[in-house]
């Protein structure tokens, strides 16, 4: 069977039974097999459905087991525990091209197996069925620098703080003196979606009427992602009504709607959907049991989201800069092989940050596709909003250009203020 007909997941394990054991028992559960032979599990039927080790390779031991639960071999008093990578695959007839049914395969029960004191899915390699299924971005990194008329640099954005309280109006009132001071990109916190004290459509209209009045004067229509999260229905609806007040971008919490949600609402949407990754912790904080964000960006790519967020560096979260920028970097990486979609997506950089980590990220990522959202560093910039987003899009020309901070300090007095202010 080739390799376009089979599904590969790559996995790092701990345990304390030999690899091959361990593997096995893990291809067996998440495929033809259980933990005793029954009738009907045939030879002929495991050589069609089996999953395959396809190989293993050991890493350093463990001093103890990462996590509890887990059983040692029978008649070992002292178990030594060990860690490997394994890349596991599957023949894609036995789920077909179904991204619910893919999450059940590579990231199912196998978890919860007693032969491992640790498993994490590190990524997976899909066959072109899963791209000639689904939709995929609509919009990606060229349509959403076209609708938010921005050519080269990142799209300098920011966010609604504080994220429950206000009113329609008053979103409405900082949104107009965000747009005045020239952001490109403006977002709902994901904590803000219809509550009653600001509901999705009277945010949208109040919101919208400054946004095109702005528009209208200046020519730059400022981007502005509703959070749309809720029941399909409800999202679907949230969607038309942002259409129609000439709204550019939607926003969903992709853990809260799920993979079927997001594919709904990718069926349905005229509109870029930025994906708000809340909840994504869960998956990835414990090195010893979770997924990885090489695998998990690649589900909902495919489902159709066109932004994704990968926290940023220097976070005022426990993610390392390292692993930010492989992040950014998997999501304007194609999935697929070949002529047509790669599914390459705009990553979101955000949390903590302001004009002094453009450099960095510059250096790292060596490019400029991407959506820098800074919050207090740009809206309690000394010299106020439009200084704010000055000292940012400073920042990247200067990063770009090869001009040092302290040079670009010297002759920006946004950019020297900025690093007065949170330089520390």
């Amino acid at each position: 069977m080739s390799d376009s007909s089979r599904i590969f997941a790559r996995y790092w394990i701990e345990s304390a039974f030999p690899f091959a054991q361990a593997a096995e028992v893990m291809a067996g559960e998440q495929s033809s097999g259980t933990f005793v032979r029954v009738p009907g599990e045939t030879e002929e039927l495991k050589n069609r459905s089996a999953a395959r080790v396809e190989s293993i390779r050991e890493l350093e031991p463990a001093s103890a087991p990462s996590l509890p639960g887990a059983r040692i071999p029978k008649g070992t008093s002292a178990p030594v525990y060990r860690r490997a990578e394994v890349e596991v695959s599957w023949p894609l007839s036995n789920l077909g091209p179904s991204l619910p049914n893919l999450l059940a395969t590579v990231a199912g029960n196998l978890f919860e197996l007693q032969q491992f004191s640790g498993l994490k899915l590190l990524d997976v390699k899909l066959p072109g069925a899963f791209r000639d299924k689904y939709l995929g971005p609509q919009f990606g990194v060229s349509g959403t620098r076209r609708l938010a008329g921005v050519e080269r640099l990142p799209l300098v954005g920011t966010i609604i703080k504080p994220s429950v309280g206000m009113d329609p109006e008053t979103t409405a009132a900082m949104v107009k003196q965000l747009a005045e001071g020239g952001i490109d990109f403006i977002k709902d916190d994901e904590l803000q979606c219809d509550g009653p004290h600001c509901p999705f459509d009277g945010r949208v209209e109040a919101v919208m009427k400054v946004i095109n009045a702005h528009a209208d004067r200046t020519g730059k229509k400022v981007m502005f992602a509703f959070n749309l999260t809720g029941e399909v229905d409800e999202m679907r609806r949230r969607h038309d009504t942002v259409l129609r007040a000439g709204g550019t971008c939607v926003m969903a919490s992709m853990n809260s709607v799920g993979l079927p949600g997001m594919v709904e609402l990718r069926r349905h949407s005229q509109l870029p959907i930025h994906a708000h990754r809340n909840g994504w912790g869960m998956f990835d904080r414990s090195p010893a049991i979770g997924m990885s964000y090489l695998a998990y960006q690649k589900f909902w790519r495919l489902a159709g989201v066109d932004h994704m967020h990968v926290n940023g560096l220097r976070n005022k979260f426990c993610e390392s800069d390292d692993s930010v920028i492989a992040s950014a970097r998997e999501c304007l990486t194609p999935m697929f092989e070949g002529e047509g979609r790669g599914c390459e997506i705009m990553p979101v950089f955000s949390s903590g940050q302001w004009a002094g980590q453009a450099w960095d990220t510059y250096a790292r990522i060596a490019s400029m596709d991407l959506i820098y959202a800074c919050g207090g560093g740009i809206v309690a910039h000394p010299g106020g909003i439009a200084a704010g987003v000055r000292s940012v899009r400073l920042a990247w020309e200067s990063a770009a250009s090869g001009v040092a901070a302290e040079d670009a300090a010297q002759r920006h007095i946004e950019l020297r203020q900025a690093m007065e202010m949170f330089g520390q």
